[in-house]
């Protein structure tokens, strides 16, 4: 069987564009009660579904637990064969079942109703044995699937992923959830380094930042600098006040020009009044300043402009945020 390829998939994406639009007109007082329940729930959101749909409801699940919705996934079918013992009277149950009138679901629905605890369904069929067991009903429905023989789950599915998603990002902001609580349950996430990677957790301090006194010469700087496999020396007063930094870059410019460099003093040949940072800053800000001045090392000093470690673009690298 011959088709013309883009042409279908461009109808595929109609359809399902269409069945989320559709939604919209969907949207009501039952929803705006599904979001009550579940906001001033004092258990956990469990979701559930099976097949297609119940992987909708697994990224669901997660998507609620990511943004500040204690939630699990409890698979319908599993659910009757002993997890249901993961449901309290505490938590809301919110099912998503196209047909809602599995078997599995007429057997699950009147356990739910026993133990007490609230029900929400998602579902494309409103008149189900779920929409009767459900104190609140979400009408999913779409005219027609994608598929040609309106057997796979299609246009049905991505309603319901769409439905999940406007739950889902109301409870968010209802919550007052900001960046930083998503980056407290992302620790692992390019995010999550972003918004709670702090510079003291990175900088170079102890044997790794060289620190040396203004009238130090050159040779014995550069020892200081190798020994510490750093890329600079910080330089400071007799007060430990920082003055400059001596980089690689200071190094190469003056070598070319100055053939007694490791006799001077490193007063002369630092970089003085350098850009710096302070332990508490983000770690991603101090990325910005490295980018924006071009530069690849930074000390830390604290508030007396001492300094207290050394923030180095390579140690950035080694975080995962460049």
């Amino acid at each position: 069987m011959k088709i013309n390829v883009l042409k279908r998939a461009k109808e595929v994406l109609d359809i399902e564009a269409a069945a989320i639009k559709n939604l919209k007109t969907h949207i009501d007082d039952d929803f705006k009660q599904a979001v009550n329940i579940i906001l001033k729930t004092k258990g956990r959101s469990i979701v559930s579904g099976m097949g297609k749909t119940g992987i909708i409801a697994q990224k669901f699940s997660a998507t609620l637990a990511s943004t500040g919705t204690p939630s699990l996934f409890l698979h319908t079918a599993e659910a009757i064969h002993g997890d249901l013992g993961k449901v309290t009277a505490d938590d809301v149950v919110i099912i998503l079942s196209n047909s809602g009138s599995t078997e599995e679901l007429k057997q699950l629905l009147p356990l739910l109703k026993k133990l007490g605890c609230k029900v929400i369904a998602l579902t494309g069929n409103v008149k189900s044995i779920l929409a009767k067991y459900s104190d609140v009903v979400l009408d999913i429905s779409v005219k027609k699937e994608a598929c040609p023989l309106g057997l796979a789950p299609t246009a049905s599915t991505t309603a319901a992923l769409a439905m999940a998603d406007a739950l889902a990002v109301c409870l968010l902001e209802l919550k007052g959830f900001k960046e930083k609580d998503f980056a407290f349950f992302h620790p692992g996430g390019a995010l999550g380094r972003r918004l709670l990677l702090k510079v003291e957790d990175i900088m170079r301090s102890g044997r790794a930042n060289p620190i040396v006194k203004e009238g130090e010469k050159v040779s014995r700087v550069l020892l200081k600098i190798t020994q510490a496999r750093a890329g600079s020396a910080t330089v400071v007063d007799a007060r430990g006040k920082l003055k400059g930094i001596f980089t690689d870059g200071d190094l190469r410019r003056h070598v070319e020009v100055d053939k007694n460099l490791a006799t001077r003093r490193i007063k002369e040949v630092m970089t003085k009044n350098p850009t710096v940072v302070d332990r508490d800053m983000l770690a991603a800000e101090a990325l910005r300043i490295l980018r924006e001045k071009r530069i690849d090392e930074l000390p830390v000093v604290d508030k007396h402009k001492r300094p207290v470690g050394l923030l180095d673009v390579q140690d950035l690298l080694r975080a995962g945020l460049v």
